[in-house]
């Protein structure tokens, strides 16, 4: 009977038993696959958290170190602005002076002058350069020993210093400078390297040999070029070539291309991944640039600059004199009005335009033969470039067609013209400016 019970007794599936410890199995492996996936999970962030908190830490004591041991050389103290009050840093890049006086700053002079304005209420930056050859006026004796009262601003660190620096830009821009940093070429070529260098494309052919500076700029016209730090002083520093070629307009040439650079290095700075960058920064700055900002308010200025809403750089304008055989910027207020009004209220000025980048048509309504032509050379001289002449109706009067208001306050002063009118004349609708030459026009 008992065998014939364990007879009739169901029997379990074999394939049941197989299945369902499969399934077992499977369950037990994806269940340790996702213990591994959450250990290696947990050490990767364990890890970014690790070098977060290294690089945050390294980056305290850095600014720690920064702001403690900050040059001041002695500048006269700095003006704190007051709460929400605009903040202008005068930027002075300093010549080596004489050679076999180095360590004598007293006779260095300054070869970039610029004032970055900050409107902590616009977020907003304007960078105004102010042309070296700019006229200032100093009661002061030449190396020849006579008394002269016109100099050009790049003498004024020599004649008096910072103060008399900051006296004339202050009057030039009709605002207060707060603070003011110098930078020598040997820090200039420190910080670029500190960012990695920039990459610019080369304009212009550019070569100049200066063996008693021990100064060599060579790059070909239509390259991008990859600038480290004495590169980079090279392409800054660059006006002309040897044979008499370089820029047109001299001084206001080099700006734009200082301005060129300088888009690229604010590019730079602007990357995120500068952040890495930020203690070998912090240690050129320290050790190689004078400023009376202290520490603090520079890391902190630092900080808002990488959250402005937008930045333009100008430069001061103004009409060649010639004193002394040499010529002279004459900067006047009414030529900067834009400038001055951004300066104050924050708001970012489209980007200038020189006298180059214009397009002008010069007639001739005279019965003086080739006066457009000499205007042509006479305009030409003092920076404007791809002027075009022809003839037109005598007429007696002189008379300017354009519509851009700087320009025609430019060539007011320019041609001494002072009749406009709006260029409504299809014929010249690819002109920003048609000059036609009447009878009473004088001469330059």
């Amino acid at each position: 009977m008992a065998g014939n019970g364990d007879k009739d007794r169901p029997k379990k599936d074999s394939r049941l038993i197989t299945k369902s410890a499969r399934e077992e199995f499977e369950r037990k492996r994806e269940l340790r696959k996702k213990a591994k996936r959450r250990a290696r999970t947990r050490m990767v962030i364990v890890i970014i958290i690790f070098l977060l908190l290294l690089i945050i830490s390294t980056m305290f004591f850095s600014v720690i170190s920064f702001i403690t041991a900050l040059k001041k050389n002695d500048l006269q103290s700095g003006i704190t602005p007051r709460k929400n009050e605009p903040v202008n840093i005068l930027i002075l890049g300093m010549d080596i002076g004489d050679a076999d006086q180095e360590e004598n700053k007293s006779i260095r002079r300054t070869d970039t002058m610029m004032v970055l304005n900050y409107n902590p209420n616009t977020k907003k930056i304007n960078i105004v350069s102010i042309p070296r050859d700019t006229l200032i006026q100093v009661d002061a004796y030449d190396e020849y020993g006579n008394l002269r009262p016109y100099w050009k601003i790049n003498n004024a660190y020599v004649l008096g210093g910072e103060e008399e620096v900051i006296k004339h830009v202050e009057s030039l821009l009709e605002t207060t400078i707060n603070y003011i940093v110098e930078i020598d070429y040997n820090a200039f070529r420190n910080f670029i390297d500190a960012i990695g260098g920039v990459d610019m494309y080369i304009e212009q052919q550019m070569d100049y040999d200066d063996d008693a500076q021990d100064l060599h700029i060579h790059f070909n016209q239509g390259e991008t070029v990859h600038l480290d730090g004495e590169k980079a002083e090279e392409f800054f520093r660059w006006r002309k070539n040897n044979d008499g070629t370089g820029f047109v307009d001299g001084d206001l040439g080099r700006i734009r291309n200082q301005q060129a650079f300088m888009k690229q290095v604010l590019k730079k700075c602007l990357n995120p991944t500068i952040v890495f960058k930020l203690p070998k920064i912090l240690d050129v700055v320290k050790e190689s640039i004078d400023t009376n900002m202290p520490g603090d308010k520079m890391v902190s200025y630092g900080l808002k600059f990488l959250t402005n809403s937008g930045i333009s750089m100008n430069t001061l304008q103004g009409y060649d004199e010639i004193i002394y055989d040499e010529y002279f910027l004459v900067v006047e207020s009414g030529m900067n009005r834009e400038i001055l009004a951004a300066i104050k209220s924050g708001e970012v000025l489209s980007e200038d335009k020189s006298r180059s980048d214009y397009n002008i048509l010069v007639l001739n309504g005279t019965r003086i033969n080739g006066l457009a032509g000499n205007v042509k050379s006479e305009m030409e001289s003092i920076g404007y470039s791809g002027i075009v002449v022809d003839n037109a109706e005598k007429r007696s009067k002189s008379i300017i067609m354009c519509d851009d208001k700087d320009l025609k306050e430019q060539l007011k002063i320019d041609t001494g013209i002072n009749n406009f009118k709006k260029n409504n004349n299809e014929e010249y609708g690819n002109y920003d400016a048609v000059i036609i030459l009447g009878e009473d026009f004088d001469a330059f």
